[in-house]
């Protein structure tokens, strides 16, 4: 059983930075994707950034310029690197691994809060 442990959420003001980390546990097989996801409320979880296991990277629109994914693979933990925040990017943030030919785990969700 894979275990994702995010941390690194917290309160903001409007143009600063936060970085998420999302470390996993317990995996034997491959990694196949890593991606952050985010959730308002009343709205529905949306898509932040992914990055496949080659490497590409994929960003929502209204994120790009200003979030950046990375990864360490030695530590299994993925990052979310975020500056210019916006109150706009308030939400609980998710952590997704996709692991072998099926395998799909979420982490717990991280509390971000951009002040005005």
């Amino acid at each position: 059983q894979v275990q994702l442990v995010e941390s690194g959420g917290g309160l903001v003001q409007a143009g600063g930075s936060l970085r998420l980390s999302c470390a996993a546990s317990g995996s034997r097989s491959s990694v196949r994707a890593m991606a952050w996801y985010r959730q308002a409320p009343r709205k529905q979880r949306e898509l932040v950034s992914s990055m496949s296991s080659g490497g590409s990277t994929n960003y929502a629109d209204s994120v790009k310029g200003r979030f950046t994914i990375s990864r360490d693979n030695a530590k299994n933990t993925v990052y979310l690197q975020m500056n210019s925040l916006k109150p706009e990017d308030t939400g609980l943030y998710y952590c997704n691994f996709r692991v072998g030919a099926f395998g799909e785990y979420w982490g717990q969700g991280t509390q971000v809060t951009v002040s005005s």
